[in-house]
């Protein structure tokens, strides 16, 4: 009964209920670093917005375009609203462009180890994924993803900066890599963690002028912290959006969620400090994983991917003191979504105090 191409499938798995880890575990309270998601919480104009939000009008199906927000998105980022397609989160923006464009037998690119749901919706069309592992230090191997192109490649992900790595491209070798990629390759460019960049805020945005094949998404998940009221978007060339639109279902983004978005996006004061604290953490982070010995890749998003000795004991030992990290993307290394700024000391002090009994 159900198609071949899910029979074997590996779902994604998403993270575990706090609540229902508590009580699995026996820990009193858990603190979830493990999913990039912001500690800081949302702006405060996003509760008003909420509080302020006229509920007579839950009986009404929402705003199918997403007028406002997309007006407001287009003004903030320079680009056409035409050629914006929100979506209920950056899932539903992956599985549009899955469901849209590949067909059994076509070819996906991408560098490994990366978000692993771009994979999923590729194999669920039955599309055949080429997994190009990064480089030592994390950053992607830019020759091999281009020597993996075939006539048959239909798509290439990118997301940058990259999860789990958090390893960033600058622009200038974004720009050489897509000089090489054959104009039947659709790239899609994850953003998801731009907005944390500090060493080079350099945009894919910025070239959407000189490349047709090239798809930009970003997320109000991360830096805006809505992981919660699901809200993506993604700028689409003028050839393509119409199509994607189409695929994609009516009323697909709440009205509340639209709201808090907008709240969202005008307070740029938050997102500022946002960007500050991350760097602050990464700073913190960088020098006690020097001075400890241990290997990490260069982060330019809100979290960090180091080597761990005796890693699963570690993962386990911190989530028994109430901090889980994420364990299982790459064999001996785990995930740190960056914290307050008194997690990040403890979840030091207790790594000292791990390895100090070793």
């Amino acid at each position: 009964m159900l198609k071949k191409t899910i029979a074997q499938l590996d779902p994604y798995i998403p993270e575990t209920p706090l609540a229902d880890l508590e009580k699995e575990t026996g820990v009193a309270k858990i603190t979830r670093l493990s999913a990039n998601e912001n500690p800081f919480g949302t702006s405060p104009a996003v509760k008003q917005a909420i509080q302020n939000f006229d509920f007579t009008t839950t009986r009404l199906y929402p705003d199918g375009d997403a007028n406002a927000l997309r007006q407001a998105v287009a003004v903030k980022l320079s680009v056409d609203p035409e050629q914006l397609l929100f979506g209920c989160g950056l899932d539903e923006v992956i599985e549009l462009t899955a469901r849209t464009f590949l067909e059994v037998g076509d070819e996906v690119v991408e560098p490994w180890p990366t978000f692993g749901e771009y994979k999923l919706h590729c194999q669920i069309e039955g599309a055949n994924i080429v997994d190009v592992p990064v480089l030592d230090d994390g950053t992607f191997d830019l020759q091999g993803l281009i020597a993996a192109i075939t006539p048959k490649t239909k798509l290439m992900w990118l997301c940058n900066p990259n999860n789990p790595t958090g390893t960033y491209m600058p622009l200038a070798d974004l720009r050489n890599l897509l000089k090489q990629v054959p104009k039947h390759v659709l790239v899609m460019i994850d953003e998801a963690y731009m907005e944390f960049v500090t060493q080079e805020n350099g945009s894919a945005i910025q070239l959407l002028n000189e490349f047709d094949n090239i798809v930009v998404m970003r997320t109000f998940s991360k830096i805006y912290g809505l992981a919660a009221m699901r809200v993506g978007y993604a700028i689409i060339p003028k050839a393509l959006i119409s199509a994607m639109q189409a695929v994609r279902l009516p009323y697909n983004l709440n009205s509340v969620s639209q709201v808090a978005a907008l709240a969202a996006l005008k307070d740029t004061t938050f997102v500022a400090g946002m960007r500050q604290k991350v760097a602050t953490a990464r700073d913190q982070f960088e020098r006690f994983f020097d001075q400890a010995g241990i290997t990490y890749d260069q982060s330019q998003a809100n979290f960090i991917f180091f080597k761990a000795p005796q890693v699963n004991d570690l993962h386990q030992y911190l989530l028994q003191h109430g901090y889980l990290l994420r364990n299982g993307l790459k064999p001996g290394w785990l995930r740190l979504t960056f914290g307050s700024s008194d997690e990040n000391a403890a979840i030091q002090a207790l790594m000292n105090r791990f390895y100090a009994t070793k």
